[in-house]
C-alpha cells in the first residue's frame, strides 16, 4: 500500500524530504510532482525498481527513461555534451524539457537505449522535485506518470493512490501540477529533433 504524504508545493517540509529520500534509497517507487506532471521515480542504481516502473508503464527497453538532475553541471556528468548542446541546455534549464543525449560512462548500461546508448535528461523547475534531488544528493530515474491507455498523466494524489496503491511505496502529494508532459528534444544529431511536443516552448530550438 502506498503511503501518501501531503507536501507543500513551494516550501516542502525538510523532514518529509528526508523520509522520501530514505524510501528511495531502500528501493521504493515514488510519485513525484514536477513542473509538467507527476513522475514515477526510483533510485538510479536500483534495477528492480526500474523494472517495476517499466512494468507499470508497459515500456520496453527501447523507451527512454529520464534521468532527473539538479542542474546543468550534473547533466554534463551523465551525458556527453558539446559546446552547441551546452548552450541550448543553459538557455532552457530548468524547465519542462527532456533532452535525449549520449550517455556517459557514469551511467549503468541498463538505463541506456540498448542500441543508441542514449538517455533522457532533465532539470525540473518544481520546488519539491528539486528539493528531493538536493536531499538525495544524486539523480533520480524517472518517467511520466501516464498509465497505458490513458490520454493524460495522473495529476491528483488520490487518483494516483486509487490506480497504483499496490505498485508504489510513496506518493508526494503537492496538489495538481499539470497534465501536459515535457517537450522531448533529441540533441544527438546535427540539429535538434522534436520527439514530443509538450509544455516546453519550441522556439529556443528553432522548431516552432
Amino acid at each position: 500500500m502506498a503511503r501518501v504524504v501531503n507536501i507543500h508545493p513551494d516550501s516542502p517540509q525538510p523532514r518529509l524530504l528526508v523520509q522520501a529520500a530514505e524510501f528511495i534509497r531502500n528501493g521504493a517507487i515514488v510519485a513525484v510532482p514536477t513542473d509538467s506532471s507527476y513522475a514515477l521515480a526510483c533510485h538510479l542504481g536500483d534495477k528492480e525498481a526500474m523494472d517495476r516502473i517499466r512494468l507499470i508503464r508497459q515500456m520496453d527497453e527501447r523507451h527512454h527513461l529520464t534521468l532527473m538532475v539538479r542542474d546543468l553541471s550534473e547533466i554534463a556528468t551523465y551525458a556527453r555534451v558539446d559546446n552547441a548542446q551546452y548552450r541550448l541546455l543553459k538557455a532552457t534549464t530548468p524547465g519542462c524539457y527532456v533532452f535525449i543525449l549520449e550517455g556517459s560512462k557514469e551511467l549503468p548500461r541498463r538505463v541506456l537505449h540498448p542500441k543508441r546508448k542514449t538517455i533522457g535528461l532533465r532539470v525540473p523547475a518544481h520546488p519539491v522535485a528539486l528539493a528531493l534531488l538536493e536531499e538525495l544528493n544524486e539523480p533520480l530515474l524517472t518517467t511520466t506518470l501516464q498509465l497505458p491507455g490513458d490520454d493524460a498523466p495522473l495529476t491528483e494524489g488520490w487518483e494516483i493512490q486509487d490506480r497504483l496503491d499496490e505498485q508504489l511505496e510513496l506518493i508526494l502529494d503537492s496538489g495538481p501540477c499539470g497534465i501536459e508532459p515535457t517537450t522531448v528534444v533529441d540533441l544527438t544529431g546535427p540539429s535538434p529533433e522534436l520527439i514530443r511536443a509538450g509544455r516546453g516552448p519550441l522556439a529556443p530550438f528553432g522548431l516552432d
